[in-house]
């Protein structure tokens, strides 16, 4: 039963990518958003001071969430004062998320920045985006950067950088943009019964960081059935915008790859240094993220060839149909080129040429040329330069 759903889910997967190519079959190159584009980096000005801040324009107020829960109660209070979640940090009894989204006020980040304890640094790679998956240990807190994947819309795939830092008994997300892949995240905090209720900060930590990795897997299924409907455009029906629709998935997957890449290598970098703020029971999981991690790489990679090789065949497919026009062009060149030799001796304006005043000179003349016609028809035809089978 499981086989036959995974199938009906693949073949589902396919046919949305074939009609995302013909939605997207006569759109200019600068229409091609489909894909998605990577937002141009944000960083301070040269030579300024280590720690400052670009805010995005036109970026929206700062809104805070938080989750305090242990393992009997949960609470969800509305934070409209930054002094409020120093209660939070300074509690040791309870694990507290804070989740913070849209960086439009300067005077807000800093203010979350001092109150949790997160170095200023760490602030200012929070606002700059994009920065490379990272880890970094600052004072008494963890710092950790990820890029977060996800399909949204008409097929377009956004990636956007998700920051956390741990602390003793809270754990703190930023993101630009509204929308994330925490929703099962939130669900388990809900639910009394999860090991989530059960457990401190940083295997909050590690949850957050699994679903951020987790994320890539539904848009590498997307880009799948992107690619195999790609495929079969181009053995059947390549034109010119089938080209631009393959470099924009080509550059796509480039950019998957380069990010899941750099995530594999944090993670990585959690499980070796025994310096960093983790219990050894988180650390089967985080084991677990980075074979998740792998197993995505491992399909980007697989997906990206297969791209490669559909340039390859899409450009094999030009040549090969300019090829055939050539051959068309040379075969008719070939068949003119004995005809124009009768038409041309017999146009020649000497006063002794005896076929020119013979009774069947005209009628012989049309019928050696049809004849020599008509044979090299046969003759390609019979070689199979016409059609026909050699």
């Amino acid at each position: 039963m499981r086989e036959v759903d995974e199938e009906s889910e693949l073949e589902s997967l396919v046919e949305w990518g074939r009609k995302l190519v013909r939605a997207s079959a006569d759109l200019p190159r600068e229409a091609l958003e489909f894909l998605g584009r990577p937002a141009p980096a944000r960083r301070p000005a040269q030579g300024a001071v280590p720690g400052e801040m670009v805010l995005p324009q036109d970026a929206p107020e700062p809104t805070i969430r938080v989750m305090d829960f242990d393992r009997e109660t949960l609470e969800e209070p509305t934070v409209t004062d930054v002094s409020e979640l120093r209660g939070f940090a300074e509690s040791s009894e309870r694990v507290t998320w804070i989740d913070v989204e849209g960086f439009g006020s300067q005077a807000t980040l800093e203010a979350i920045g001092e109150t949790l304890g997160i170095h200023p640094l760490a602030m200012a790679d929070i606002v700059h985006v994009p920065q490379r998956p990272k880890v970094e240990l600052h004072d008494d807190h963890l710092f950790v950067v990820l890029q977060m994947a996800r399909v949204t819309g008409f097929g377009s795939i956004d990636i956007e950088q998700i920051s956390l830092a741990l602390g003793e008994n809270w754990v703190a997300s930023f993101q630009e943009r509204p929308g994330d892949v925490f929703d099962p995240v939130r669900a388990r905090i809900r639910s009394a019964t999860t090991r989530l209720r059960h457990s401190g900060a940083d295997y909050l930590l590690y949850t957050l960081l699994d679903a951020v990795i987790d994320g890539y897997f539904p848009v590498v299924e997307t880009l799948g059935g992107i690619v195999e409907a790609l495929e079969e455009e181009v053995i059947h029906n390549a034109t010119r915008a089938s080209l631009a629709r393959i470099h924009a998935t080509r550059r796509t997957l480039l950019t998957l790859h380069r990010v899941q890449w750099r995530q594999r290598d944090a993670v990585n970098a959690m499980l070796r240094d025994e310096e960093l703020p983790l219990s050894d029971n988180v650390k089967p999981y985080l084991r677990d993220v980075h074979d998740h991690a792998f197993q995505t790489l491992d399909a980007i990679e697989t997906y990206r060839d297969m791209v490669v090789g559909l340039m390859d065949l899409h450009l094999s497919s030009a040549s090969h149909r300019m090829n055939e026009v050539m051959k068309t062009l040379t075969v008719m060149a070939t068949i003119f080129i004995p005809l124009t030799f009768i038409v041309g001796v017999y146009g020649m304006n000497f006063d002794y040429m005896p076929e020119l005043r013979w009774e069947w000179g005209y009628p012989t003349v049309w019928a050696l040329m049809l004849g020599l016609g008509g044979g090299l028809l046969l003759w390609f035809r019979h070689r199979g330069w016409l059609g026909g089978s050699a």
